[in-house]
């Protein structure tokens, strides 16, 4: 640790669940989305909102004031007494939005026991370093695509910077000299730098190594490699997403220099919970305009007598809904009949480590774990792309957006389906 740092890294790490993995089963986080301008625009990024079957960086279903982000903080608290950690991820950069700093200064007031992180692309962090730490801003992630502008200048379409509009090799340039400029600052000012980097494999991913020495050389504590998703509306839309053995070679090799993070779960700009059990889609829309939500419309719908369920569970532990649809190996399966829960077979989907994990190939496998699946009421997973829920759905299986324990999940579950058969029975 630099010197003059008032920051314990022991205590500092206890508290945070992506800067080590121990602590995602016990330290909740809760991201504000309160920052929607962004300073770049990156090849790989579509900002879109009222999309809470994506998960990924930039995608929130709401903006929040400074003021309904705390109004929210008070309501979630309430509801998972794990949060400790209050993040800003966006969906712009939080940087080039003053109301994260409005926010920053509300929450160290009302909340001061949270730990606060937040989540930029690096170019006004040097000129920002004092103000964060000054807030009690702790942990900082960076995103670094490139450390040479020639590469650099293929990930980012413009920057905007002191009123110009910048391109090609210039924009990269600056981009870059300001991240690094950033990263030792913050590192030097006792806090806890994470470095993110998409990973392109026809763009960056043979640089990604130099990336890592780098960054670390200047006070990085951990780099996540995060696999390019292609977006629809974005230049990288029709580029192949890395495959899980490129990734994972990718993170061995790069692993001998600095500390990587394998638990990421591409977390949304709103994300709420655990690492493994974000509950954003609970609270969506949750703000000051509905301080006190009815009872009615978080209330279960009551089980529908002996009607029968059948469900295919995402999880790797047996325990937990843990795992994105497209991610699975294999489905436990379960049949919900009134208060008992049978578990039956477990259905293995051919798993294929060469596939990418995102476009056409990895549309494929979706097809056919989702024929696999046909005559299930639903499947539950953490998360689910569209192509798989359209999958699913043309089958007759409902796509169910959970975590955690699996009966638990699966009685909300049989509420879900029960209560939209219901409603279509009513319409």
């Amino acid at each position: 640790m630099a010197e003059g740092k008032e920051f314990d890294l022991k205590e500092m790490l206890e508290t945070h669940p992506c800067y080590t993995e121990k602590a995602h089963t016990n330290c909740a986080r809760m991201h504000l989305p309160v920052a929607p301008k962004c300073n770049i625009q990156c090849n790989y990024c579509n900002r879109r909102f009222d999309c809470l079957n994506e998960s990924r960086p930039g995608v929130t279903s709401e903006i929040l004031s400074p003021e309904q982000a705390i109004e929210k903080i008070r309501y979630v608290k309430e509801r998972i007494p794990k949060l400790t950690v209050i993040g800003i991820a966006g969906p712009g950069d939080p940087l080039a939005n003053e109301e994260t700093f409005r926010t920053l200064e509300l929450v160290k007031k009302e909340f001061p026991e949270m730990t606060l992180c937040l989540s930029t692309n690096g170019l006004l962090l040097p000129v920002n370093v004092d103000r964060l730490r000054s807030l009690g801003v702790r942990f900082i992630t960076v995103t670094v695509n490139a450390i040479d502008p020639e590469i650099g200048a293929k990930m980012y379409d413009f920057v905007t910077y002191k009123g110009r509009v910048l391109r090609g090799v210039e924009a990269a340039k600056q981009l870059i000299d300001n991240q690094m400029l950033g990263i030792k600052m913050a590192s030097k000012a006792g806090m806890l730098v994470k470095v993110n980097i998409v990973m392109v494999p026809e763009i960056n991913a043979n640089h990604i190594p130099a990336v890592t020495k780098k960054v670390k050389q200047l006070g990085a504590y951990i780099v996540n490699i995060i696999p390019l998703i292609p977006v629809p509306g974005t230049k990288f839309a029709n580029l192949r997403a890395p495959t899980p053995k490129e990734r994972k070679t990718l993170q061995d090799m790069c692993e001998n220099d600095v500390r990587q993070m394998r638990h990421c779960r591409f977390c949304r700009a709103d994300a709420i919970g655990l690492l493994g059990d974000d509950r954003s889609a609970e609270f969506a829309h949750v703000t000051c305009s509905l301080a006190q939500p009815s009872r009615k419309a978080f209330a279960g719908v009551e089980m529908e007598g002996r009607s029968k369920y059948k469900f295919a569970v995402a999880s790797s532990d047996s325990k937990n809904v843990d795992l994105h649809f497209g991610h699975a190996e294999s489905f436990l399966t379960f049949v919900v009949e009134g208060k008992r829960i049978t578990q039956g077979d477990r259905i293995v989907i051919q798993a294929d480590m060469d596939i990418p994990m995102f476009g056409m190939a990895h549309g494929n496998k979706l097809e056919k774990a989702a024929d696999a699946l046909r005559g299930f009421d639903g499947v539950i997973a953490t998360k689910f792309g569209e192509p798989a829920i359209q999958e699913l759905e043309s089958r007759g299986v409902a796509a169910v957006r959970d975590s955690g324990e699996i009966r638990r999940a699966l009685r909300r579950a049989v509420d879900s389906i029960f209560k939209e058969r219901a409603d279509t029975f009513n319409e």
